[in-house]
C-alpha cells in the first residue's frame, strides 16, 4: 500500500491541470527496461520517430533503453510526476493499485497466446486501458505491448510440480504473482529486473519466471540453464503516457500520439513473434533445455489464486473466456 500512497500523492499536483494545452514544442522521454533492440523498444522507437514526423517536430522524442533511468516501479513513479513523458509497462506493477487490471494477471486467465491477442484488440483491451486512464494512476492508457508468454527457468530442472516445492522463484511485485508461484509450491520472491542475475549467480534465487527473449537479453540462461514450459501467464503490457503531458497536448497531437501508439500495437507483435523464436534458437544453442510439462497440474494449484483474486472480476473473466 505504501506504493499505492507514493502513487496517488504524486499525482496530486497536477491534477487541476487544464487539458488540451497547447505547447508548442516538447519531448516525449519514452523509458524501458529492457535492452536496444527488444520488439517494445524497436516498436516505441518507431512510434516516436512517426510522432515527431507527424507533427512537424513539434513532439520530439528520446528513448531511454536498458533500465538508464531506473526500474520498472522507478520509472512509473517519474511518468506519474512527468519527470519521463511514456513507458511499456507490466500489469503487475499496476495490479495493486488499478485492481480491474488483475483480470489479465490470472494463471491461466487465457487459453494461449492467440487467445491473449483476441481479447486486447477487442472491446475488453479498451476497457482495460480506459481504466488505467480513468484511475488516480496519472497515465493515460495508450496501446498495448505483447509481453509473450512467462515461464519457469531454473538452475535445477522442474520436470514436474513437484520438483517446484521450496525452490525460490523470482516474479514482479504483486502479491497475486507471489501468490501464484506459491500455490505452486515455491517461493515467490519479488525483485526488479536488474537483480534477477546477481540473485542467480548468488544463490539468493534457484530461478525466475518470463519469457524467452527475457531470459536472453539479460543473461539470466547464463545461470539457468532449465526452460520448463508452463505457460503460467501471458502478458499484455500496456504503453501509457503521463497524464499531466497529455493534458498539455493539443487535441490533433493526442490523436496523433494515439494512432501511432496503436500502430506499435501491431508492429510489436511481429517482431515479438520473430524475437522469440529466435531467442528460443540461441538458447538451445546455449544449452538451455526446454521442458514440456503437464500444465494440468499447475492449474489445478493455482485455482486458489484465481477465487481469491477472481472473484471481484467474475463477470469480466467470463467475458475474456468467452472470446473466441
Amino acid at each position: 500500500m505504501n506504493f499505492k500512497r507514493k502513487l496517488l500523492l504524486a499525482a496530486l499536483p497536477f491534477a487541476f491541470t487544464f487539458a488540451g494545452a497547447a505547447n508548442a514544442e516538447m519531448t516525449l522521454k519514452i523509458a524501458e527496461v529492457h535492452p536496444a533492440g527488444y520488439p517494445t523498444v524497436v516498436a516505441q522507437e518507431h512510434m516516436g520517430e512517426k510522432i515527431e514526423e507527424a507533427t512537424d517536430g513539434e513532439l520530439k522524442f528520446r528513448m531511454f533503453s536498458g533500465g538508464v533511468l531506473g526500474s520498472e516501479k522507478e520509472v512509473v513513479e517519474q511518468v506519474q510526476l512527468g519527470a519521463v513523458q511514456m513507458t511499456r509497462v507490466s500489469l503487475g506493477t499496476l495490479g495493486p493499485v488499478i485492481p480491474e487490471v488483475n483480470a489479465f494477471n490470472m494463471p491461466f486467465v487465457f487459453r494461449d497466446h492467440e487467445h491473449m491477442r483476441k481479447v486486447i484488440d477487442g472491446e475488453i483491451g479498451q476497457e482495460i486501458l480506459d481504466k488505467i486512464t480513468n484511475s488516480d494512476f496519472n497515465m493515460v492508457g495508450l496501446a498495448w505491448m505483447d509481453g509473450g508468454v512467462r515461464n519457469l527457468y531454473t538452475k535445477e530442472p522442474v520436470r514436474s510440480i513437484e520438483d517446484l516445492k521450496g525452490m525460490k522463484i523470482r516474479v514482479i511485485g504483486n502479491p497475486l504473482f507471489i501468490d501464484t508461484l506459491n500455490a505452486m509450491g515455491a517461493q515467490g520472491v519479488a525483485m526488479a529486473t536488474g537483480e534477477i542475475y546477481s540473485a542467480l549467480q548468488t544463490g539468493v534465487i534457484d530461478g525466475a519466471e518470463n519469457n524467452p527473449p527475457t531470459m536472453l537479453e539479460h543473461n539470466h540462461y547464463r545461470e539457468a540453464k532449465n526452460y520448463t514450459l508452463t505457460g503460467h501467464l501471458i502478458l499484455p503490457e500496456p504503453i501509457v503516457i503521463s497524464k499531466t503531458t497529455w493534458n498539455k497536448l493539443t487535441p490533433e497531437q493526442q490523436d496523433i500520439v494515439m494512432k501511432y501508439a496503436k500502430e506499435a500495437q501491431m508492429e510489436e507483435r511481429q517482431l515479438w513473434d520473430k524475437k522469440t523464436e529466435e531467442s528460443v534458437a540461441k538458447l538451445k544453442e546455449a544449452g538451455v533445455e526446454f521442458i514440456e510439462v503437464d500444465k494440468q497440474p499447475f492449474y489445478e494449484a493455482t485455482a486458489p489464486v484465481r477465487a481469491k483474486y477472481g472473484a471481484e472480476f467474475a463477470d469480466l473473466i467470463k467475458r475474456i473466456e468467452a472470446v473466441e
